[in-house]
C-alpha cells in the first residue's frame, strides 16, 4: 500500500513538473503584436494550467487517501504477435513527414501523413486521403489565421489563406 501511495505521488508530482514546464517553455515563443488573435502562447498556457491543476489534485486525491484503482490488465490478446510490417509503415510515414515538411510544406506532409497513418491501419484510400487533405488545410489555417504561426507552406506559398 506505501508503494501506491508514492507511486500516485510521483505520478502528481511529474504531471505537475511537466506543467510548470510547459508554462516557462512557452515564455520562450515569439509572438507576433497582432492586436485582437489569441497568439501562439495561449495554447501552451492553458496545457501547462491543466497539467499544474492535475498534477495537484493527484498529490491532494492521493493524500486524502483515494487511490487509483488497480486494474487486473488490458482486454488484449497477448497472444497474438506484434504486426512489425504496420509499425515499419508507420515509422515510414513518419519518416518522410519530417523530411518533407520543409520542401513540401506542412500542407502536403500533413496530408501524407495522415493518410498514410489511416490507410495503414486500414481506412479505404480514398477516404483516408480526402480527409487528410482537408484536415491538414484546417490546421494550416487555424494556425495561420486564427494563431498567427506560420507552418512551411511550401509548394502552396503565396496561397492567401495557406500563408496567413
Amino acid at each position: 500500500m506505501i508503494s501506491a501511495r508514492i507511486e500516485e505521488y510521483v505520478f502528481g508530482a511529474l504531471v505537475a513538473a511537466l506543467g510548470v514546464f510547459t508554462l516557462v517553455d512557452a515564455t520562450t515563443i515569439a509572438a507576433r503584436g497582432v492586436a485582437g488573435s489569441v497568439g501562439p502562447r495561449a495554447f501552451p498556457y492553458a496545457v501547462g494550467a491543466l497539467l499544474i491543476a492535475t498534477g495537484i489534485a493527484a498529490v491532494v486525491a492521493t493524500a486524502r487517501g483515494r487511490l487509483g484503482e488497480a486494474e487486473d490488465g488490458e482486454d488484449v490478446d497477448t497472444g497474438v504477435r506484434t504486426d512489425w510490417l504496420t509499425v515499419v509503415k508507420l515509422v515510414a510515414i513518419l519518416v518522410a513527414h519530417l523530411v518533407l515538411i520543409e520542401p513540401a510544406g506542412w500542407p502536403v506532409a500533413a496530408a501524407l501523413l495522415f493518410a498514410g497513418a489511416a490507410w495503414t491501419l486500414g481506412a479505404t484510400w480514398w477516404k483516408a486521403l480526402a480527409l487528410a487533405v482537408v484536415l491538414a488545410l484546417v490546421v494550416q489555417v487555424v494556425f495561420a489565421s486564427g494563431l498567427g504561426l506560420s507552418l512551411p507552406a511550401g509548394i502552396l506559398e503565396g496561397v492567401p489563406f495557406i500563408d496567413g
